[in-house]
């Protein structure tokens, strides 16, 4: 029977055949080398080598309590009679035995020092865990201590910030919805009372007046909702072969009246090849649709709003990239990094802070990433890419 070729993988599992030929994993980060480097203990931010320096403490103390007890054994032992030492014996291991319990000293010394700065940091920590747990977000603890307990109150402090701009978010949301809830609810409210007493007219433009505060309402929930399903994990999308093309042509086309009372002109460029992806073509609407809203809604009279379709080639395969582009006054720098947070809202924006980051957990449920680029005064672009 012949031998079978080594370079052969029938008998190897279909799990481990990427191993075999030198291939990463499926799971395995893109970024990341393959086959992994081994990492060698570096004295990093937060990888300090605490157990190793434990371990020789350990050791240490382990090393003077045996020499500790063979010496009281030898002198119980000479004593007794036992066994017999010279004197001369003793006088020649006299100076060892200093040094012994100077090192000894020195040693214990040196553990109580550092087991007080220690034990001083651990204690603050544990008295404001407690107050944070009791909802005072605005606790801090001194940085200090060694490179582990440094790392630990560095890390404790960064939870805590988050934890008060969380409650800080919570507490505007909650003023937010109220205000949001309340103005198309009294709006309803008052028309209708108006209708039944008598003062206005039951006519169309009453009628259509108090269905523009439902649709209102009925955004604001559906907001409030798709964010909901989108921090749990739980926004589900229904995948179907749509042409982007045709569906930026739609989202143009249904802003064509609000671009002309507006007095800004809608641009699109648009490639010649085919743009046919599976994605979910409800949510990217809505996701356009949001972008095209924030690009109107800051662009001066006698502007233009672009919408640029291309596609590109980066390290994780093909994509299609929108970009929506305005002349506006731009966002400033510091409010940049956050137009994605969630409730985030800079000083002179409306609504609740929720529409664009609806739009990048949706860009990101499809595998695809969301960005933006601004100059205060030279207007906003912002761009979201989908694998193919």
């Amino acid at each position: 029977m012949p031998e079978k070729d080594p370079s052969q993988t029938d008998d190897i599992p279909a799990r481990l055949r990427h191993f075999h030929k030198g291939q990463p994993p499926p799971w395995w980060p893109e970024n990341e080398p393959w086959p992994p480097k081994r990492r060698h203990w570096r004295r990093e931010r937060g990888h300090y080598p605490f157990f190793r320096r434990l371990g020789c403490l350990f050791a240490a103390f382990n090393f003077l309590g045996i020499a500790v007890f063979i010496s009281v054994v030898v002198f119980v032992v000479n004593g007794l009679g036992i066994i017999h030492i010279q004197v001369n014996l003793f006088k020649g291991l006299l100076p060892f035995a200093v040094i012994f319990l100077a090192l000894m000293i020195a040693m214990v010394v040196m553990a109580a020092s550092n087991l007080r700065r220690i034990s001083i940091p651990l204690d603050e920590l544990l008295v404001a865990a407690h107050r944070v747990a009791d909802g005072d977000f605005s606790t801090r603890v001194a940085e200090k201590g060694p490179p582990e307990v440094l790392s630990l109150t560095e890390a404790f402090n960064s939870m805590a910030s988050k934890l008060q701009v969380n409650d800080q978010q919570r507490r505007a949301l909650l003023a937010d919805v109220s205000h949001e809830l309340r103005t198309p609810l009294t709006i309803i409210q008052g028309n209708i009372e108006g209708v039944l007493d008598g003062l206005y007219p039951a006519d169309e433009t009453r009628l259509r007046s108090i269905l523009e505060e439902t649709q209102v309402l009925s955004r604001l929930i559906n907001d409030l909702r798709t964010l909901a399903l989108a921090e749990s994990g739980t926004l589900k999308l229904r995948l179907e072969p749509t042409d982007l093309k045709v569906l930026a042509r739609e989202i143009v086309t249904g802003y064509q009246s609000q671009s002309d009372t507006a007095g800004v002109r809608v641009e699109m460029s648009l490639p010649d090849d085919e743009l046919v992806l599976d994605v979910d073509p409800e949510r990217i609407r809505q996701v356009i649709s949001n972008l095209m809203n924030n690009a109107l809604r800051y662009s001066p009279r006698n502007s233009m709003v672009k919408i640029i379709l291309s596609q590109s080639v980066s390290i994780s395969g093909k994509q299609v990239v929108i970009s929506v582009a305005d002349n506006g006054p731009g966002i400033g720098e510091e409010d940049l990094p956050h137009i994605f947070d969630r409730f985030y809202k800079s000083n002179d924006s409306h609504g609740m802070g929720l529409g664009l980051s609806i739009a990048k957990y949706i860009v990101e449920a499809h595998g695809g990433e969301i960005n933006a680029s601004s100059e205060t005064g030279h207007g906003t672009t912002i761009s979201f890419s989908l694998p193919y």
